[in-house]
């Protein structure tokens, strides 16, 4: 039998496979594991006729139907990829940005029937009022307005009936096609697809679980507590469940709506400004972010603040990810190609960048447009698409978060330009990206940064000799060959020599550095006698350091002379 963990589903497996076929993808069928899904009637009629089919559509606007007609599992598989543009090719992203969560609201009596299962109280005993019309409807769950027996407006987003089993039913059949047809889609340029799939089915589990929204409203309620231009609406943990989430209700208009910020005394131009800056600061700053921008998630209260509501999505950045990304967008304002090269490679999990001269022309290539054109010609959106081929043509396996950013970001740069024509996006990036730089090479991440080597250094020479042990045993074994050719020796061994000399200074001058900021801090609130305010063992360790660096860099250079001889 083909797969027997999926036989039970066998009929929903062929009613996939004949939607493929339907849309002109016979290859799939005949060349993988699918071909035994189809009956011999169904082969004979899809598959076994030499007519060819006759699309009016193109290759790509057939896999977005494809999806569109099996449904919202699919289509939110859809709208990640549209995110993943190191995955797939920029045609297939543009139609995948097409898809809508278009699904019909369930009825209210059903609604109201699971926040009484879940809450485990009666409708009248929550809610003072409940709107029978749902204000949002997706696939997962919809939305109502409604107010608390205690006077406080809230909103309940309520979780459909069976969407979880639906969705777990959907993701063991996906798991099961791309399993079948992963070397197709190897093949066809589309890297690790089952990978892809179980970062998906990852996002989508938490999107199930309405905890998991709730958990990222109190986190930036943490984060921003003090920060007065920006409003986080308060979740109601004992009204909520993974099925149901009530959160405050925020009162206010929509930031893209100009007549009424101009009817309540606020600048446009001004909310424009504050919007972009509050998402800089979670990007560069705090490196969690809302992941949503779009001008239906962004609220502006009468007082000027802005509200930000569904937190379904939101990303997050490693300090490593920070610095490489606003290294980028420093290299793009000081048009320095081979900079922005050097980020995107440190930003990249793995690359295929063989011609690292071609990828700095590709780069300055994408500068020249973006620093020279117009902004109404060539804008955050036109950037990243620039980029996204880019990185699919050089296999740049960026992580996903950094092109939700950019994503973010086009985004932004769309609304801000609704309410300021002349707003410039990369001119607010700048100070963000300058000050992470500057944080980059403090003195006191460079020390963490040096600690954090020398501690893998000992652990690399604490391991070695079982690491050097185990391999023996397998070259005992037989299961290890060493093929060996001793031409020019003697050239290799010095250039050995002179590697390891390098490593013993480097961890000697790092030693030193250490030791320095240590006394340092020790004499911190203490009255010291030395030049600069630094202790004097600091200065001797700093000179030294200074010292041991200049006799490297004498011998660097003799030995590139003995080299080029």
């Amino acid at each position: 039998m083909l797969f027997d963990n999926t036989i039970n589903n066998i009929g929903r497996i062929r009613k996939l496979v004949e939607v493929v076929v339907k849309y002109g993808f016979e290859d799939i069928v005949i060349n993988t594991g699918l071909r035994g899904i189809l009956t011999t009637k169904k082969k004979a009629k899809e598959i076994g006729s030499e007519e060819e089919h006759q699309f009016t559509q193109t290759r790509w606007e057939r896999i977005r139907l494809i999806m569109e007609e099996l449904g919202p599992t699919y289509i939110k598989l859809g709208q990640m990829l549209s995110n993943r543009p190191d995955l797939v090719p920029e045609p297939l992203i543009n139609e995948l940005e097409k898809l809508l969560d278009r699904v019909p609201p369930f009825s209210t009596e059903i609604a109201k029937e699971c926040i009484e299962k879940e809450l485990g109280k009666k409708i009248d005993e929550i809610f003072i009022y409940f709107d029978e019309k749902p204000i949002g409807s997706a696939s997962i769950g919809q939305v109502h307005r409604a107010r608390l027996v205690s006077g406080e407006d809230v909103v309940v987003k309520i979780q459909r009936p069976n969407a979880k089993k639906q969705v777990y039913a959907d993701l063991s059949l996906i798991r099961e096609f791309v399993r079948l047809t992963e070397n197709y889609f190897i093949k066809a340029g589309i890297i690790n697809p089952l990978d892809i799939l179980e970062t998906f089915s990852k996002s989508l589990q938490n999107e199930l679980d309405y905890f998991t929204e709730a958990r990222n409203l109190e986190q930036f309620r943490t984060l921003y507590r003090d920060y007065k231009i920006l409003y986080i609406p308060k979740p109601y943990r004992e009204l909520s469940t993974e099925k149901v989430l009530t959160i405050e209700f925020i009162s206010g208009c929509k930031v893209t709506d100009v007549a009424t910020l101009k009817s309540w005394g606020i600048w446009p131009e001004d909310i424009a400004k504050k919007g972009l800056e509050i998402y800089l600061k979670q990007i560069f700053e705090v490196g969690i972010f809302h992941a949503d921008p779009h001008p239906g998630n962004i609220l502006v209260k009468p007082n000027g603040s802005i509200g930000l509501i569904d937190f379904g999505m939101v990303g997050k950045l490693m300090q490593s990810q920070k610095y490489a990304f606003a290294g980028v967008f420093i290299s793009l304002a000081k048009k320095d190609a081979k900079s922005m090269a050097i980020n995107l490679r440190r930003l990249a999990i793995d690359h295929e960048i063989n011609d690292m001269r071609a990828f700095e022309y590709d780069l300055n290539d994408l500068i020249q447009d973006y620093v020279i054109l117009p902004d109404d010609d060539f804008g955050v959106r036109d950037f990243t698409a620039r980029l996204q081929k880019l990185a699919y043509k050089y296999k740049l396996q960026i992580p996903g978060v950094i092109f939700l950013i950019l994503r973010s970001l086009a985004i932004l740069e769309g609304t801000a330009k609704m309410l300021d024509p002349k707003f410039d996006v990369l001119e607010y990036i700048k100070p963000y990206g300058l000050k992470l730089i500057a944080e980059q090479y403090s003195f006191k991440n460079v020390s963490d940064e040096v600690s954090n080597s020398l501690a893998q250094a000992f652990t690399l020479f604490y391991n070695l000799p079982l690491e050097l042990r185990d391999i023996i045993k397998q070259v005992r074994k037989g299961k290890i060959v060493l093929n060996t050719n001793q031409i020019g020796y003697e050239r290799h061994q010095k250039q050995l020599d002179f590697i390891t000399n390098r490593i013993v200074y480097a961890i000697i001058i790092a030693s030193l550095i250490i030791a320095a900021g240590l006394s340092y801090s020790l004499a911190i609130g203490k009255e010291v006698a030395g030049l600069f305010g630094l202790p004097g063992f600091s200065l001797f360790c700093l000179a030294t350091a200074a010292l041991l660096g200049f006799i490297l860099f004498i011998n660097d250079i003799r030995s590139g002379r003995n080299r080029n001889q």
